[in-house]
């Protein structure tokens, strides 16, 4: 393990591809920029922008215009991708990943591309992002173009979304076992947490796919060296990705609903067997009422067997309800 002092500002890590596809090779904490393009190829470098030294060293590498730096150093959390002078930055949207676990919580990855390198910059450690870095680890040698870097980016993205999709989908189940079980329970609280996360990344997703299609149809001599014919193919990836997670979508929100039906079935429910209680217990109020007015020459108010009569006008006027409310099919 390297425990140098980083000479780079902010580097997270950065790697040097030798030209006609060699292979790769990482840089360590002590190599300085120039050592980035020795060599000639191209180089990926990854910064990490709480290093407030970053910006001056993108002012120092050659290549970047002035909105490919800003693009790289912004802290804006929309995704945004930009073909100019073959050169390709912007934003795209991540899930963050924990020094222990990863989550389903949405970072931000800063990029700049060209024919000579890749520069990435990010706030948050990033899921896609370290599993690319793992790739590049496993296979040194696959990469001979900051194209196809680019794209296994985006699928590692991809591939953490449907990661994702699978995690919400046993979610789901989860909350459906419970929401179509015999003895009700309110879900909501547990649902409302799964809903948010599909809307989110929905969005983003939404919004990066109309971003790459409108890249893709810029012109040839803006766009860099075949970036046209890998927008085809991670088009076709995240289409994919998104309609699962539109179902999801379509899914919490039918689950919400039925949730709904069924406590609102519940509460009519409360509702019709208190509307019972009170049709009994009205015609015994009407009876107790009467003979609790302070008037003269109440019926039974003479003899020792008033309180017998009032009970039996009692339990009379409760079969006389329960009667009517046989009669007119309520009960």
């Amino acid at each position: 393990m390297d425990t140098l002092p980083v000479n780079i500002p902010g580097l997270v890590w950065a790697y040097r591809f030798p030209p006609e596809g060699g292979k790769a090779i990482r840089l360590q904490n002590s190599a300085g920029p120039a050592e980035l393009t020795a060599e000639g190829g191209f180089y990926w470098l990854h910064l990490n922008l709480a290093d407030a030294r970053v910006p001056g060293l993108l002012d120092s590498l050659e290549g970047l215009t002035p909105d490919a730096k800003a693009a790289l150093t912004t802290h804006d959390t929309h995704s945004a991708i930009t073909v100019d002078d073959q050169m390709l930055y912007g934003t795209l949207v991540d899930c963050q990943r924990e020094f222990d676990h990863e989550t389903a919580d949405l970072g931000w990855l800063h990029f700049a591309m060209s024919d000579r390198f890749i520069i990435t910059t990010r706030l948050q450690p990033l899921r896609s992002v370290d599993r690319a870095r793992a790739l590049i680890e496993k296979n040194p040698t696959k990469f001979a173009r900051p194209v196809d870097l680019f794209e296994m980016l985006v699928t590692e993205f991809q591939r953490t979304l449907i990661s994702i999709v699978m995690e919400i989908t046993e979610e789901l189940n989860l909350i459906e076992d419970y929401v179509y079980d015999n003895a009700p329970r309110d879900e909501r609280r547990r649902l409302a947490p799964v809903r948010r996360t599909v809307v989110r990344i929905h969005r983003h997703l939404r919004t990066v796919l109309s971003l790459m299609r409108r890249a893709a149809a810029s012109d040839d001599d803006e766009m860099p060296f075949g970036f046209e014919d890998i927008a085809g193919r991670l088009t076709s990836r995240l289409e994919t990705v998104d309609h699962d997670i539109y179902t999801l979508q379509d899914r919490a929100r039918l689950l919400h609903e039925e949730i709904d039906s069924k406590l609102s079935s519940e509460t009519n429910r409360h509702l019709y067997i208190l509307s019972i209680m009170t049709a009994f217990l009205l015609p015994p109020t009407l009876v107790t009422g009467f003979f609790g007015m302070n008037t003269a020459n109440l019926p039974f108010a003479q003899g020792s067997n008033g309180t017998e009569y009032a009970v039996g006008l009692i339990i009379a006027s409760i079969a006389l309800a329960w009667w009517l409310l046989r009669r007119v099919d309520i009960l």
